[in-house]
């Protein structure tokens, strides 16, 4: 159902013409969805975990990860938590240290990735023509190519590997199916009563792009960074457990790297393939719950499910409350 311009309001009830208002909205309504879904909200306390270690990773792991200070493939014990590797390195440090560059490739390529799905996709489809035309085509060749192979066979090449050009190559690559999400929901905008008042004011295309139809789409743009960042936690590791990284870096999947190389699960070290192989799962798991907040404000029939459940739970709350 479309809303009427007079109204003043886009599609998902934000203010056009006011986009700090319509993101305080939209802050508002993933508060709310995070904290009544109980898998985004298991989601977003496994990412603030990871970002916790992300930040302060000295204070939670005293030893350092890079000394070779140890003794070797040491089990665990309340020295060493998660014991020692055949280099003499404390696993538990690694582990921790290494949530910082993995949270880094997640989120910031994932951002990358998000903003580039933006470009190719909804300004493509709001100015049609032969722009719409030229950038449809760039990312539907880059949805037929497998993307993994892509990847491996663009960075054999790279003169230098390193988490600038790793970074670099999944947003190239990764941003395709965004980019043909975002147009869909643009073109399905592009008619609406509140774009045509837009333009008979007299707006400009940037104007109406930026602030008409980016805040009216808050949701999707959100489920599309985290799919993409989960995606690209799993390629990044992927890609440096087969050594298309840095190996000096530290990071789960150099962890994994130098595992392989170790032959972790051969010799029986099995904590030194197990915790960063673990983390990555998590990592993966916590976006892909977290994402459920977004599927429920953009999708209606989960918003009516999300309304059932809160009104079914609502008088429990209360009879537990004058209960206490």
């Amino acid at each position: 159902m479309q809303i009427s311009a007079g109204a003043g309001q886009a599609a998902d009830g934000s203010q056009p013409g006011g986009p700090a208002r319509a993101s305080e909205r939209t802050a508002g309504r993933v508060w709310r969805a995070v904290r009544t879904n109980k898998k985004a909200a298991a989601g977003a306390i496994i990412l603030a975990i990871f970002a916790i270690m992300a930040l302060f990773p000295g204070q939670i792991a005293h030893d350092n990860p890079r000394a070779f200070a140890y003794g070797r493939s040491l089990g665990p014990s309340l020295h060493h938590l998660l014991g020692t590797n055949a280099l003499g390195q404390d696993l538990f440090a690694q582990t921790i240290w290494g949530a910082r560059e993995t949270l880094i490739i997640a989120l910031a390529s994932g951002a990358a990735s998000t903003i580039l799905s933006m470009i190719m996709g909804i300004a493509a489809a709001y100015l049609g023509g032969l722009w719409d035309h030229g950038l449809n085509l760039i990312t539907d060749i880059l949805l037929v190519i497998p993307t993994f192979p892509l990847l491996i066979v663009i960075l054999a090449y790279l003169p230098h590997g390193g988490l600038v050009p790793l970074m670099a190559v999944l947003v190239i690559t990764g941003y395709s199916y965004g980019a043909r999400q975002l147009r869909a929901e643009a073109l399905s905008l592009r008619g609406r009563d509140f774009l045509e008042a837009a333009r008979v004011r007299g707006e400009r295309k940037p104007y109406i792009i930026f602030v008409e139809i980016i805040p009216s789409m808050t949701s999707l743009i959100m489920a599309v960074f985290l799919g993409t960042a989960v995606y690209n936690v799993i390629a990044a590791a992927s890609l440096q457990f087969i050594g298309f990284g840095d190996p000096s870096s530290l990071s789960w999947g150099t962890m994994l790297y130098w595992a392989q190389n170790g032959e972790a699960l051969q010799t029986g070290q099995y904590l030194w393939a197990i915790a960063p192989g673990l983390c990555i799962a998590l990592l993966g798991a916590a976006f892909a719950l977290l994402n459920y907040a977004f599927d429920e404000i953009g999708n209606p029939a989960l918003q009516r499910v999300a309304a059932r459940r809160s009104r079914y739970t609502a008088p429990w709350r209360i009879r537990a409350k004058r209960a206490s």
